[in-house]
């Protein structure tokens, strides 16, 4: 044998052992990188993602998801003021609960959670305690100096045309479906914060822009489907949090609007329960059996009532489509408080409007306002309790005696009974018992609540037939019943359009009552920002809403002044707001024609004076004897 040969042979044979090594090697590398990378994939979320030094509440509860994580072990880097109160594994296995403490004055901070398996750390979650802004604890809420101007953002203004539609969410746009999403975004209300600030607005009251991944009829945001993220077809939650930043820059106060009471059917963690009792009746959600609620509110109240009851109205899903989540679950109750402190935190929020307020559990109603209320002393939240009995609507505000002993921490409702009794006494004719005496005795029911001036009082919402509508489209009446908004105790609720007489007339439809903002979209033949296209009553319109508005905006004496209101007659309803030596009188009179009011009935507010000078025409007013109303109209006058 050569010495060539033998040279040969072991090449070839020092080759193929190299392979075959070579082979081993990238196996195994490839199997423990696979390996690695399932384990790092087993932690999918961890909600909320970071927390905030200096919070009143030390406790921070960490819901964490991921694929059988249940055996995970978990340990906290040792970081002074944080401590790990206990691992909490659910009845899913795929679920983690993390209960941490944190020391009054821990330093805002990065420290490491590990999850272990077999001794070793499978994955790791560097959580952050970011600083607070500074005076974030005492931010201060909206109140009646304050106009809120309600948007529904899919209808208000397309900014970003290349998020109407995205990838992996369900509905795409449809402008020409009334009952779909229609392109409006965050990025549009941002684009559009100076004509809302010209108008004379000085707060935003923004319908849900939280992720609605639903079939269809997503619009609308009350379906939310990840509470911790915004709606990618309206932006970003960075978008957003700009878009809160920039409103306050602009002396604009941001109003989020949530929902505890329910969420969306294609939640992602309807997908996966995490307990037996996550929700409401969620043994007949899994057999695909729906129980929806019974809608009878007095039921709260009700001395007399059968629990059963109670149970039917506070445990029924609201529809099919939004399953009614259980906060009697102290984690899931927990989860919620921390997510509205979260936002508030996150986006600088001024205020809080609660959906369906009565809804829910009323002990947790109660904690997770006062709560909110413990971190933030002076925010505001006003809660939807949509009933026309002023005593329901009382029982839930802050300060409130009631019979059973029951308390709350929140500070505002909507005032439906008056909106009601307005509307009514607009549109009926004059009578003993109808006209102007409705609004009258609504609001003489104000002894019902603990603070009537923190009310948000409002001509309509996303929820109800346009203002122009209810009084059939009578432009004198709109007037009216504006003049009366803007001057009245409480915090004016303006919903938009509503200022150039937007109106669904025929039906009651939600898709055409949130119709799109004319001038919102590119190519709009109407635009409403401008003006261009407009009629000229729809200018008429918004100009008067403009000049009211901007009026009341550093008008001290609506915003803190007492109020004193007489009987209704002649047709005419009068009131004063009066405060520190200064008088507004409002005369609203529903006449066909030019009436004279004795102004002797009003010397007890009136006192001596003589002059005065009305708002809208600018024009000075004697007010020595008798006053000359003209017909179907409304005058302020102001009197020093």
């Amino acid at each position: 044998m050569s010495l060539v040969g033998t040279d040969r042979c072991a090449c070839i044979f020092f080759n193929r052992y190299c392979m075959k090594k070579f082979f081993y090697l990238f196996f195994f590398s490839f199997v423990l990188s696979l390996n690695a990378s399932v384990k790092a994939q087993k932690i999918q979320r961890i909600e909320p993602a970071f927390w905030w030094a200096g919070m009143v509440n030390p406790e921070l509860q960490l819901l964490v998801q991921g694929k059988d994580i249940a055996g995970l072990q978990v340990a906290l880097e040792k970081k002074a003021g944080i401590d790990l109160v206990n691992v909490m594994r659910l009845q899913n296995p795929n679920y983690l609960v993390i209960n941490l403490r944190l020391a009054k004055d821990v330093k805002p901070q990065k420290f490491a959670i590990r999850f272990n398996q077999n001794k070793k750390t499978v994955y790791t979650y560097n959580y952050e305690l970011k600083p607070r802004e500074n005076g974030s604890a005492a931010r201060k809420g909206f109140d009646p100096s304050d106009v809120l101007y309600l948007i529904t953002p899919d209808r208000f203004a397309n900014g970003n045309p290349k998020n109407d539609n995205i990838k992996g969410l369900k509905e795409k746009q449809d402008r020409k479906n009334k009952g779909g999403r229609h392109g409006g975004d965050i990025k549009g209300i941002a684009d559009h914060l100076q004509y809302i600030k010209d108008m004379g607005f000085t707060a935003i009251w923004v319908n849900p822009v939280l992720e609605n991944d639903m079939k269809d009829y997503s619009y609308h945001g009350y379906s939310t489907t990840d509470f911790y993220k915004v709606d990618p077809r309206f932006g970003s939650n960075e978008e957003y949090r700009q878009l809160c930043k920039k409103a306050k820059a602009m002396g604009i106060k941001v109003i989020m609007d949530m929902i505890v009471n329910h969420c969306g059917s294609e939640h992602w963690w309807m997908k996966d329960l995490p307990m037996t009792d996550w929700v409401n009746n969620q043994k007949g959600f899994l057999n695909k059996q729906y129980k929806g609620t019974s809608h009878r509110k007095t039921v709260v109240q009700d001395p007399y009532v059968a629990q059963v009851d109670v149970k039917e109205f506070t445990e029924g899903w609201f529809v099919p489509t939004m399953p009614d989540m259980n906060q009697r679950n102290p984690i899931m109750a927990k989860y919620l408080i921390q997510n509205s402190i979260w936002w508030v935190e996150y986006a600088d929020l001024s205020g809080i409007r609660m959906d369906t307020y009565s809804y829910s559990d009323r002990q947790f109603m109660s904690d997770w306002t006062c709560q909110l209320m413990a971190e933030y002393p002076q925010l505001n939240i006003v809660g939807e309790e949509w009933f026309y009995n002023p005593a329901v609507v009382a029982y839930w505000q802050k300060g409130k005696k009631n019979r059973d002993g029951y308390t709350a921490c929140l500070p505002s409702l909507m005032d439906f009974p008056l909106r009601e009794a307005v509307t009514k006494g607009l549109n009926e004719k004059e009578a003993f018992f109808a006209g102007w005496i409705k609004t009258y005795e609504a609001l003489a029911n104000d002894f019902l609540y603990a603070d009537p001036s923190n009310l948000v009082i409002f001509p309509d919402n996303h929820d109800m037939s346009r203002f122009y509508t209810q009084v059939n489209e009578n432009y004198e009446l709109f007037k009216l019943g504006m003049a009366y908004y803007l001057t009245m105790r409480g915090i004016p609720q303006i919903y938009y359009g509503t200022e150039i007489l937007m109106k669904n007339p025929g039906t009651e439809d939600h898709g055409i009552i949130r119709s799109d903002f004319p001038g919102g979209w590119q190519g709009d033949k109407v635009n409403a920002f401008t003006g261009a296209g407009l009629t000229a009553k729809q200018k008429e319109a918004q100009a008067f809403c403009k000049k009211l508005l901007n009026w009341r905006k550093n008008n001290t004496t609506i915003h803190q002044g007492k109020l004193k209101h007489f009987t209704p007659k002649q047709g005419a309803y009068v009131y004063f707001r009066f405060h520190k030596g200064k008088k507004v009188m409002v005369v609203l009179s529903k006449n066909d024609k030019e009436i004279q009011l004795d102004l002797n009935r009003f010397k007890e507010v009136l006192g001596n004076a003589t002059q005065g000078k009305e708002v809208i025409s600018g024009k000075s007013v004697s007010l020595k004897d008798k006053l000359t109303v003209p017909a179907k109209s409304p005058m302020i006058i102001e009197i020093d």
